[in-house]
């Protein structure tokens, strides 16, 4: 057995930050920015944290999936902008929900983070030792963005996606690398919600990242893991349905798409809306995908993350 998606949710801020909104902020423009990224508007929280958005986005997933929150076994939250230190945001989304039977844990894989999570749930759920799962990417990327500088601000929203894993009948392989030796090139330090208030106030650090370098190894290293994946599976890229990938930079995807040659069709994209949401990327794409009827039993899927660490992988996923 391996575990179906069986319920999504998602949950974005009112607030939206266009492309116009930024070029008043710092020197840019919309021609500027979505040239180069893709994205037009992002998402940015008001009076929302992570758990917050965690917990609505979670909400709606089990509302989709049906299953009682009692026979949810782990929750599992990816995110590296957490509340606070402790307790977990995947406690928080615990007793918010009444899921008492769950275990609980948040991992930070970055923008990886997603895809680990549900190779973790896929581990559990194919040894017998969990039956249902709540996985969620929430990210409060706003609170570690300095907003003065115009090669990161662009780039980043908030938001939150949930889904719920149950047994089905199928196979899903796995792949997940990491070298920790270039995970200079993106990097933030830790804080918390009282520093994210007083940052005027203080000599903060926000999220950094060497855009270069992290298009270089993206653009190398998604496309060889998803050719690995595949050969794995003894599936053809053509006889793929859906290519589901972390929405960093429309650049970085195109690239990839060109690379593999594969049917831009087959690659969804939503990152013009949202901008990068690290670990809610892919589920927020994946309940607009469920929400619009398009995953079908018999599918030939592959979901592919990379991001800090820097880390990436990739799973292929066919459920009878």
């Amino acid at each position: 057995m391996v575990g179906k998606i069986v319920g999504t949710g998602r949950y974005v801020p009112n607030n939206v930050l266009t492309n116009e909104d930024l070029s008043k902020m710092v020197d840019t423009s919309d021609e500027w920015i979505v040239e180069r990224t893709g994205i037009k508007t992002r998402y940015i929280t008001e009076d929302d944290t992570t758990s917050s958005m965690a917990i609505k986005a979670s909400v709606k997933a089990m509302e989709d999936s049906k299953v009682d929150p009692m026979d949810i076994d782990m929750i599992i939250v990816a995110t590296l902008t957490p509340d606070v230190l402790v307790p977990s945001v995947s406690c928080y989304v615990q007793a918010h929900i009444g899921a008492k039977n769950a275990q609980c844990m948040d991992i930070n894989s970055a923008c990886t983070g997603f895809l680990m999570a549900y190779q973790i749930a896929q581990s559990y759920i194919e040894s017998g030792s969990v039956k249902n799962a709540l996985l969620i990417g929430a990210e409060n990327l706003s609170a570690i963005t300095d907003f003065t500088d115009r090669s990161n601000c662009i780039i980043f929203g908030d938001g939150a996606g949930a889904c719920v894993l149950s047994p089905a009948e199928g196979r899903v392989i796995s792949i997940m690398r990491t070298d920790g030796e270039r995970g200079k090139v993106l990097e933030a330090e830790s804080r918390t919600p009282k520093d994210w208030k007083e940052r005027e106030e203080k000599k903060l650090t926000y999220i950094r990242m060497e855009g270069q370098e992290v298009f270089k190894f993206a653009t190398k290293e998604v496309p060889n893991v998803i050719n690995e994946i595949l050969e794995k599976a003894e599936v053809k890229k053509e006889d793929l349905d859906y290519l589901i990938l972390h929405q960093a930079n429309k650049r970085i995807i195109d690239f990839i798409i060109k690379r593999l040659k594969i049917d831009p069709s087959k690659v969804p994209t939503n990152i013009a809306r949202y901008g990068n949401t690290s670990a809610a990327s892919i589920p927020l794409l994946i309940d607009e995908m469920n929400r619009e009827g398009k995953f079908k039993n018999g599918q030939k899927l592959v979901i592919a993350g990379f991001g800090g660490g820097l880390s990436w992988g990739a799973s292929y996923i066919e459920i009878k």
